[in-house]
């Protein structure tokens, strides 16, 4: 009886302390002082931008890390910043809709964002990155803000990240806009799944290194290994590999943390 009755204070106490939203852009400024730093000193940025994906809308690289980023916050008791929606898009930008910023623009737009969260009181600064083409300049700008403003700073490759899980789920590779990044939609967004116009036809294995190259890439479903990858809509699958990914990304935040705790890396 004991037990269950710490366990229930336990709960009480930390549903009375949680916020009334962990979105930056629904808290007005009093929240947001009262909760940084004294209550919260993690935030966490995704990031994506606007292009082709198969079947699935062309803010997918959008729409997966901010739901990735909404279930793990509660866990790393953190804000979810609002998503950078456009970045670095590169050979897909030719496909409808597809928008991209410049190196330059972005570098300066990301450390500004990276600052202005430091300069808040934010301490651990976890970017969780939906596409590929910014991963360059996140890492580069995430490293230059943990320097000069002393802050802790980790970028997350989702995909990359969860390749193992890719593996595991679907038993075998995925590919952009392939059956795990679909997928990852399929699980949190059904609706932006176009399944009736899919076409395996769609799909482009990626090239092998130094063997040809083509601007724009012919497909915007770009496999990452030959007959694998292919989409196949099983729901049970999505939910399975979304929540596992989420999980794994959560993990991953908090072991770093501690051990930046622990090593007493500019704590303040």
């Amino acid at each position: 009886m004991k037990t269950l009755s710490l366990a229930l204070l336990l709960a009480f106490n930390l549903f009375a302390q949680s916020p009334r939203s962990r979105e930056v852009d629904e808290l007005n400024w009093m929240e947001f002082k009262d909760l940084v730093p004294s209550k919260i000193t993690t935030v966490l940025i995704p990031v994506g931008t606007v292009e082709a994906h198969g079947v699935t809308h062309n803010g997918t690289d959008n729409t997966i890390p901010t739901a990735i980023a909404r279930r793990i916050a509660p866990s790393l008791n953190a804000l979810v910043a609002p998503t950078l929606n456009y970045g670095i898009t590169g050979s897909l930008e030719a496909f409808a809709g597809g928008i991209t910023i410049s190196d330059e623009a972005y570098r300066l737009f990301v450390r500004d964002i990276l600052r202005g969260f430091a300069r808040h009181g934010m301490k651990n600064l976890i970017i969780v990155n939906g596409h590929g083409g910014n991963s360059a300049v996140l890492n580069a700008m995430a490293e230059e803000v943990g320097r000069s403003e002393k802050v802790r700073t980790l970028v997350v490759n989702w995909w990359t990240f969860c390749g193992d899980l890719t593996l595991k789920v679907f038993g075998e590779d995925g590919g952009h806009a392939g059956w795990n990044e679909t997928a990852m939609v399929q699980a949190t967004h059904p609706q932006l799944v176009r399944k009736e116009l899919y076409s395996d036809k769609l799909a482009t294995p990626r090239a092998t290194p130094g063997s040809w190259t083509a601007f724009p890439f012919p497909s915007s479903i770009i496999l990452y290994q030959p007959k694998q990858g292919y989409v196949k809509f099983d729901e049970a699958k999505a939910k399975e590999y979304f929540n596992s990914c989420s999980d794994k990304i959560g993990g991953l935040g908090r072991e770093v943390i501690e051990k930046w705790d622990l090593a007493g890396l500019y704590l303040r």
